[in-house]
This record gives C-alpha cells, sequence and structure tokens, in this order.
C-alpha cells in the first residue's frame, strides 16, 4: 500500500482483476507476525495446520502454497505434501514440527543486547517461549528459547532496547527482559 491507502501501480497481480492487484503475495495460511529487517526485507510467520509452523520471506507475486503443501498434516491425520513436492511453491526459510504455534514477531535492534542485533524474536503459543531466531548466511536458524510455563501472546521491541513479552490468557503477564545485572 502507498502512505494514502492506494494500490501501488507494480503491485505483482495487476493483471489479476481488481481484487488481486491489491495482493503482494498468496498461499498463506495464518500469520500472526510480519516485520521488516534492517535490510529492509518483509518476513512473517505462519501457524500450519497441524504442526509445520513457516518463516518465510515475503517476495513479491510468490505463492507460498497453502492449502496445497505444508511442512505439516491434517488435525484429522491427513497428510499434506511438502513444498520438495512442489517446487513451484515457495519454501519457508524455517519451519517447526512439533509446532510452537508463533506469534508476534520483530527484528532486534538495540543496545541492551548488542549481540542479537539483527536477530528476529516471535513468541510460542504451544511452545510457550520466547524463540531467538539468528541469521547465517542470511538464511534463519532457531538460535535459543527462553521458556516458561505460560503461552507467549506477543513480543515487541521496546525503544529502549528491552524485550517485551506478553502471555496469553486472564492471568497474562507483561514480561520485559533486559540484560542481568553484574
Amino acid at each position: 500500500m502507498n502512505d494514502d491507502g492506494s494500490v501501488p501501480g507494480d503491485n505483482p497481480f495487476q493483471d489479476k482483476g481488481e481484487l488481486a492487484k491489491t495482493f503482494w503475495s498468496i498461499g498463506h495460511r495464518n500469520s500472526l507476525g510480519i516485520a521488516f529487517n534492517q535490510n529492509g526485507e518483509l518476513w512473517a510467520h505462519e501457524m500450519g495446520p497441524m504442526h509445520g509452523d513457516e518463516l518465510n520471506l515475503i517476495l513479491p507475486g510468490a505463492n507460498y502454497g497453502w492449502p496445497i503443501v505444508s511442512e505439516g498434516n491434517h488435525y484429522s491425520g491427513a497428510v499434506i505434501p511438502t513444498h520438495d513436492t512442489r517446487p513451484e511453491f515457495q519454501k519457508p526459510k524455517l519451519f517447526w514440527v512439533p509446532t510452537v504455534a508463533p506469534s508476534g514477531l520483530f527484528f532486534y535492534q538495540g543496545d541492551e543486547f548488542p549481540d542479537w542485533n539483527g536477530d528476529a524474536f516471535l513468541g510460542g503459543l504451544k511452545g510457550k517461549a520466547l524463540v531467538r531466531i539468528e541469521f547465517k548466511n542470511d538464511l534463519p536458524v532457531e538460535a535459543e528459547r527462553f521458556s516458561w510455563s505460560q503461552r507467549v501472546r506477543d513480543v515487541e521491541l521496546g525503544t529502549d532496547g528491552a524485550i517485551w513479552a506478553l502471555e496469553d490468557g486472564r492471568s497474562g503477564r507483561l514480561i520485559k527482559f533486559i540484560k542481568a545485572l553484574e
């Protein structure tokens, strides 16, 4: 979208109809986190069906394959073909089996944890964790899980470089992560 809410003339599906001209990419299942990294790349994660949560680099005009392919299966147990079986679909850059049930997404940039600059963070609903993802040769890998017994509904980066996690549910807490005092 343009700043004024209008549709850019160079969107990839311009010739596919009025509604489609608003699309940037297709074949997504359930995105609960989307963020730009420091290089201006757009990333999103999606909950898979039963397992197979994905982290995707969002490219213009790309088709990510849902519901034809997935790294998970249907809740009934019925098998869904993997991305490897259909090369015309964009494969996830990272996926989780078993599920982490991702929520929230940001890329770290701050002074509180300088070693993590450029890393991505997401919450885990099923995984009950704050998940740190680092990039090795431009590919994301899960680096750490900070786990406790509560579902993490959302994660955000504070203006001071602290990391905030919001727990799910009525008694959910808002937790601020800072560097340990020495």
